[in-house]
C-alpha cells in the first residue's frame, strides 16, 4: 500500500529534521543532521549553524579548525560544502570523484588546446602536482596558492580562455590545479585566510590536517606517481562508490524524506541510474506526497500532524530550500523575489516549516524583513524577534550574499 504524507506533515518532518524547531548544541551535530552545510559563500555555515544551534561564530571556527570535525571539500553537484569529517570518505566516493574525473579531463583538453606539457599534457600535469605535493610535505602544514606557486613556479603557467567575448582573458592554473587535487582527495582545504567571509583558505596534505579515519581516499592518481601519498590506500580507507552512494542517499531521506527520488538526483548531482541503484540498496517504500511519486525510508515513517509553529531566518544557499529540487510545497509563489536567475536562493524567512518572506542587513548593521504573505500577530511578533536576535549575533559584522537576490537587494538598499 501506497504511504500517504500530505503537506502539512512533510513540513512538520521539515521542521524537526531541518532543526527549524529545537536547536542543538553543537556545530557538528547541525552538520550531521543536514548531511552537509552548503559552502558556497563562506558566511553561510556560520549561519547555517547560528540558526539551529544558537552558536557563536567562534564555535564554528572551533569545529573547523580547532576540532576539526568538520571538513571543506567539493561535494554534491561541484559544490563547495562543509561536512562532518566522519563523511568525507563517503561524500568523496559517491559524487567527489566524479567531479574530479570531469575536472581533470577539462583541464588536460585546455593545456592540450593551449600547447602546454610538449604534447604530452597528462604527463606534464602530473609532475605539476608532484611538485606542489612535495612542497606541501617539506613545509608540514599549510600554504597558500600564492606560497604553492611560488614553490612550483609552473602554477603560474597561463592559458587563455574566450578572447573574442567581452569576459575572456588569460588565467594562471593555479585554482584550477589546486581544485582538482584537493577534489582527488589529495589536500584538503585547511585555515582560512582573513574573516569570516574570505573564500581563501591554505592547502593541507590530507595526513596533515585529518584524523586517520576521516581521510577521503585519493582518486585519479596511479600508485606512487606523485611522490607523495600517491596511492588510494595511502590516505586512509576508502569507499566503494555504489555502498557510498547507497548510505550517502540513506542519509538525504533521513533529512529530507520522503521526497521524489529526482530531488536527490539533482541533489547528489547523479545520473539516473546512479540514483536508481543507490536507492535499490535500501529499504524504502512508495509514498504519495499530496499527488506526487516520492519515497521514503520503510523504517522512517512517522510524521507529525502538522509543523510546530516557530521562526527562522535562514541564510542565502542555506542547505535546507536547497535541499530539494521540487519546492512548491515549502516555497509557494515565493521565488521571483528568493532566487536569482541560476536558482540561487537568497536569505528567506520562515514559519512553520514554509517560505514567508525574505531578510538582508543594511549598512548600518540593522536586519529588515519583508513577509510575502500573512503569518497572523504571533508569526509576525516571533520573525521580529528573531531579526532582533539575529541583528544581535551579527554585531558589527556585515553579510551581503555571494549571490544577491532581487529582494535582498532591494532590502538592503
Amino acid at each position: 500500500m501506497t504511504l500517504r504524507v500530505s503537506v502539512a506533515q512533510r513540513r512538520g518532518r521539515l521542521v524537526e529534521r531541518q532543526l527549524l524547531g529545537t536547536p542543538v548544541a553543537t556545530v557538528a551535530d547541525v552538520a550531521g543532521s543536514l548531511v552537509a552545510l552548503h559552502a558556497t559563500d563562506p558566511v553561510t555555515v556560520y549561519l547555517s549553524a547560528r540558526a539551529r544551534s544558537g552558536c557563536a561564530a567562534e564555535q564554528v571556527d572551533a569545529a573547523l579548525y580547532a576540532e576539526r570535525a568538520l571538513v571543506r571539500m567539493l561535494g554534491m553537484r561541484r559544490t563547495v560544502f562543509v561536512v562532518p569529517a566522519s563523511l568525507a570518505g563517503v561524500v568523496q566516493a559517491a559524487c567527489t570523484d566524479d567531479v574530479a574525473a570531469r575536472l581533470r579531463r577539462q583541464l588536460l583538453k585546455d593545456l592540450t588546446n593551449g600547447g602546454v606539457g610538449d604534447g604530452d599534457a597528462d604527463q606534464w600535469l602530473r609532475s605539476v602536482e608532484a611538485g606542489v605535493l612535495r612542497s606541501l610535505a617539506a613545509r608540514g602544514g599549510g600554504a597558500a596558492g600564492a606560497q604553492l606557486s611560488a614553490a612550483e613556479p609552473r602554477l603560474r603557467t597561463q592559458l587563455s580562455y574566450s578572447l573574442d567575448k567581452a569576459y575572456g582573458g588569460s588565467a594562471n592554473i593555479t585554482s584550477r590545479v589546486l581544485v582538482l587535487m584537493a577534489a582527488e582527495g589529495r589536500m584538503v582545504r585547511g585555515h582560512r585566510r582573513g574573516g569570516w567571509s574570505s573564500g581563501q583558505f591554505e592547502w593541507f596534505l590530507p595526513q596533515t590536517w585529518l584524523p586517520d579515519a576521516a581521510r577521503p581516499a585519493p582518486s585519479g592518481v596511479p600508485a606512487g606517481a606523485s611522490g607523495v601519498s600517491g596511492d588510494r590506500s595511502a590516505a586512509g580507507f576508502s569507499f566503494a562508490a555504489g555502498a557510498a552512494r547507497v548510505e550517502l542517499a540513506r542519509r538525504w531521506l533521513a533529512a529530507f524524506g520522503p521526497a521524489p527520488a529526482a530531488d536527490l538526483q539533482w541533489w547528489a548531482g547523479w545520473t539516473g541510474a546512479q540514483t536508481k541503484a543507490a536507492l535499490a540498496g535500501l529499504p524504502v517504500t512508495e509514498a504519495d506526497l499530496d499527488g506526487q511519486p516520492g519515497i521514503a525510508l520503510a523504517d522512517d515513517l512517522e510524521f507529525p500532524a502538522e509543523p510546530a509553529p516557530g521562526a527562522a531566518l535562514l541564510p542565502a544557499l542555506d542547505p535546507t530550500p536547497m535541499g530539494w529540487q521540487a519546492r512548491s510545497w515549502f516555497l509557494g509563489e515565493h521565488a521571483p523575489p528568493l532566487f536569482d536567475r541560476t536558482g540561487n536562493i537568497g536569505p528567506s524567512v520562515w514559519w512553520s516549516g514554509r517560505v514567508v518572506g525574505g531578510w538582508a542587513q543594511r549598512p548600518s548593521g540593522e536586519v529588515v524583513c519583508r513577509l510575502l504573505e500573512d503569518i497572523g500577530a504571533d508569526g509576525e511578533a516571533a520573525v521580529t524577534a528573531e531579526a532582533g536576535a539575529l541583528e544581535a549575533w551579527l554585531g558589527t559584522g556585515r553579510v551581503t550574499p555571494r549571490f544577491r537576490t532581487p529582494l535582498e537587494r532591494e532590502l538592503s538598499a
